[in-house]
């Protein structure tokens, strides 16, 4: 009888907190990691076994990392997609696959296919001037979102024009047409929730209990699961996020961001094809954590259960203070609260809103989850000196 043997090295393009979590996962199978990240102290840098030193777009070097890897992953979109359909062509396994990443990165794209396999999104136009802006208010009415086509993170990339007044500025803001862009219209939501997914190299699908998100400036500060939902829209977001995975190739984990509005409708946001931070309460909230299984998918292995452990509640921990080297305060008094988990990315500069670490807490009750997590991000703090 025959045993199979698992990946040994596995190459991520990307050093930042969720490539240093992939590590920690992969480490207690064994496998050796390889890195490529520009920043020499990278919070990833240190549990890494090796790290190529070299920018994003630096061809020559991806294909380093494509010849001393097995198989190769990313923990963000924003990288140069043609080098990685080469090395694909050549025979280098790359997950999730480079034909759903340039599908994904480019935001208007990702919403064309969508709108054409019948998915429900908002309404969108490319636009490409102060004139196409305007029309476009004719069309949606305000507020409406201007959003930069590529490049957008953590409300980076996005402008809400309340009025034609703002229209100017936002535009100057996002690029004054240097950059594509696209108009969303503004949808009135009730809640906005995640669901995640992960393909296994056979084909099979595992999703996790469905997250409901917070944000503030549009910046993840808390997600709670189970969401508050009913039956009935928790069964239409499962099912759509079953339809995102069909339309998308690829193995690992994908998080698929919905809004649901109003009148109970469910609109898809926008598609991640890589671990989300909406996604790291499975680390202690589930039996597989998305990190667990997104490794497990991209090494052939088999997926694990994703069964929810205890409702679950995950805070962000923002830069506070001025900008400087990164100082923790408060670790003792977090770690006196009940089930309260404490993350820190080893980031070496702290700067006013950036994701600095997070905190997991468990509970009976996702409000009483809540109320700990509150209190420990009052007492946990990273600020710069």
């Amino acid at each position: 009888m025959s045993k199979s043997k698992i990946k040994q090295i596995i190459g991520i393009i990307g050093g930042g907190q969720l490539g240093k979590m992939m590590i920690l996962e992969a480490k207690k199978m064994d496998f050796e990691i390889i890195i490529l990240d520009p920043t020499l102290d990278c919070p990833a840098h240190s549990i890494a076994d090796e790290h190529i030193v070299a920018n994003f777009d630096d061809q020559a070097a991806i294909r380093e990392l494509a010849k001393k890897s097995d198989v190769i992953t990313y923990e963000f979109e924003h990288i140069g997609v043609e080098i990685l359909k080469e090395l694909e062509a050549e025979g280098y396994n790359i997950y999730p696959t480079p034909k759903s990443l340039e599908i994904i990165q480019n935001k208007y794209n990702q919403k064309q296919l969508l709108k054409e396999k019948d998915i429900p999104v908002p309404d969108f136009i490319k636009v490409s001037s102060r004139e196409d802006i305007k029309k476009a208010a004719a069309k949606f009415g305000y507020p409406m979102m201007l959003k930069s086509c590529t490049d957008g993170y953590d409300g980076k990339g996005n402008s809400l024009i309340k009025s034609e007044e703002e229209i100017d500025e936002s535009y100057q803001t996002l690029g004054a047409g240097d950059n594509l862009l696209m108009v969303e219209e503004f949808v009135p939501f009730s809640k906005e929730i995640s669901v995640l997914a992960c393909r296994s190299i056979e084909g099979e699908i595992v999703t996790y209990p469905i997250g409901q998100n917070d944000h503030q400036e549009s910046i993840l500060i808390e997600t709670k699961v189970p969401a508050k939902i009913t039956s009935t829209i928790k069964d239409e977001a499962l099912k759509l996020g079953q339809s995102v995975m069909n339309i998308f190739s690829g193995v690992g984990i994908f998080c698929i961001e919905m809004f649901v509005t109003e009148d109970n409708r469910v609109l898809v946001n926008e598609i991640a094809p890589r671990p989300h931070n909406s996604g790291h309460y499975s680390i202690e909230g589930c039996i597989t954590s998305q990190f667990a299984n997104h490794i497990r998918a991209i090494a052939e292995l088999p997926l694990g259960t994703t069964d929810l452990v205890k409702p679950t509640v995950m805070r962000n921990i923002l830069g506070a203070g001025s900008q400087g080297q990164a100082n923790v305060v408060g670790v003792k008094e977090v770690l006196n609260l009940p089930n309260a988990r404490l993350h820190v990315y080893g980031k070496g500069v702290s700067r006013p809103g950036r994701k600095m670490g997070h905190l997991i807490v468990t509970a009976n009750t996702v409000d009483q989850a809540s109320q700990v997590a509150l209190k420990a991000s009052e007492l946990v703090k990273i600020e710069g000196r």
